[in-house]
C-alpha cells in the first residue's frame, strides 16, 4: 500500500505504523487489520484504533488477482488517497513467517527497488486506464517484481528472488537512471554498465527482449524531451541546436535523427507546434 495523500494509522500483527504521504507498508487479508484516517498524526497521542473486519474483508475478495488500484476515502479528517497493490502470497519467494514480519511496518523507500516502487504505484492507476489486456499484464508484472524485490531487500533476503525478478528490477533501475541522466552527453553503455556494476555485454542482454535496443531507447527518450521543448513557447528563444545539446544530442546529427523518427524536420515541427499554441491562446 502506498499512501499518496492524508495521514493514517495502521495496526496489524501487534505492529502500529503512522503513515504520511509517500510512505509504503504491507498488510495481509489473512490477519485482523485496524486503520484510522487522521487529520494530524501525533505519535505521542496514541492511535485510538478499533478493530473491524471491513478492510480485511474487502482485500480478501479475489485472492488470486494481482491488481494496482487507486482508492480515495473522505474520513472527515480530510481526503486520504491510497494506491493498493494486491499480491497473492504464493508469488512472494518468502516463507509465511518472514512475510508476516513486515506487516504494518513502513518500507524503507530511499534506495533500490523501493525507491522505484513508490512513484510507480502512484502513477499506476492513471497509466492503466485505456490499456489493453497485454499491456495491463506487463504493468502488473513490473509492479510485482518491484514490490517483491523491495520486500526481500527489507528482510535482507534478495538472494531468494528468482533470477527473472532480479533482472526485471535491474532493468527498471537502469531505465530510471537513464531518464535522470539524459542531458549527459557521456551517457554511454560503458558508463551505464559501470554505474550498475555490470559488464557491457550483460547490459545489452537485459535489453534483448525490450522493444528497443539500449541505444535506441536512449535516443528515443532524448528526442521525446526535444519534442516537448520545441513545442514550448517559453523556449522559443533557444536555438534548435541548444535544445538538442540540452538533452545530450549532437547538433550535427539531430536533424537527421529527428526526421527519421517523426518524418519532419525540427524546424518544421517547431513552427507548426508554436502556431498551434498561438491559436489555442487566442
Amino acid at each position: 500500500m502506498l499512501l499518496r495523500e492524508g495521514q493514517m494509522a495502521l495496526e496489524q500483527a501487534s505492529d502500529v505504523s503512522l503513515l504520511r504521504p509517500g510512505d509504503m507498508t504491507v498488510f495481509s487479508s489473512s490477519h485482523p487489520l485496524a486503520c484510522e484516517f487522521l487529520a494530524h498524526a501525533d505519535p505521542a497521542a496514541g492511535t485510538g484504533l478499533t478493530h473491524g473486519p471491513g478492510s480485511a474483508a474487502d482485500s480478501r475478495s479475489d485472492p488470486g488477482a494481482v491488481t494496482g488500484r487507486g482508492a480515495v476515502t473522505d474520513s472527515g479528517a480530510g481526503v486520504t488517497r491510497l494506491t493498493l497493490l494486491r499480491l497473492p502470497r504464493r508469488i512472494l519467494p518468502l516463507s509465511s513467517g518472514r512475510a508476516d514480519d513486515l506487516l504494518a511496518v513502513p518500507l524503507r523507500a530511499n534506495a533500490g527497488a523501493a525507491a522505484l516502487l513508490g512513484p510507480y504505484l502512484a502513477g499506476l492507476p492513471g497509466a492503466a486506464r485505456g490499456c489493453g489486456a497485454a499491456e495491463l499484464g506487463r504493468l502488473g508484472s513490473i509492479a510485482v517484481d518491484l514490490a517483491a524485490t523491495a520486500i526481500a531487500a527489507q528482510l535482507d533476503v534478495q538472494e531468494s528472488l528468482p533470477t527473472e525478478t532480479r533482472q526485471a528490477v535491474t532493468l527498471a533501475e537502469i531505465k530510471a537512471f537513464i531518464a535522470r541522466n539524459l542531458p549527459d552527453p557521456d551517457l554511454t553503455p560503458s558508463a551505464i554498465a559501470a554505474r550498475h556494476h555490470l559488464s557491457v555485454r550483460t547490459l545489452h542482454a537485459l535489453f534483448r527482449d525490450e522493444p528497443e535496443t539500449l541505444a535506441a531507447s536512449i535516443r528515443g527518450r532524448r528526442l521525446e524531451r526535444c519534442v516537448a521543448d520545441l513545442a514550448d513557447p517559453g523556449l522559443r528563444h533557444r536555438t534548435i541546436g541548444d535544445i538538442a545539446a540540452r538533452w545530450g544530442l549532437a547538433a550535427h546529427d539531430f536533424s537527421r535523427s529527428f526526421r527519421r523518427a517523426y518524418g519532419i524536420s525540427p524546424g518544421e515541427y517547431r513552427a507548426s507546434a508554436l502556431r498551434a499554441a498561438e491559436l489555442r491562446d487566442t
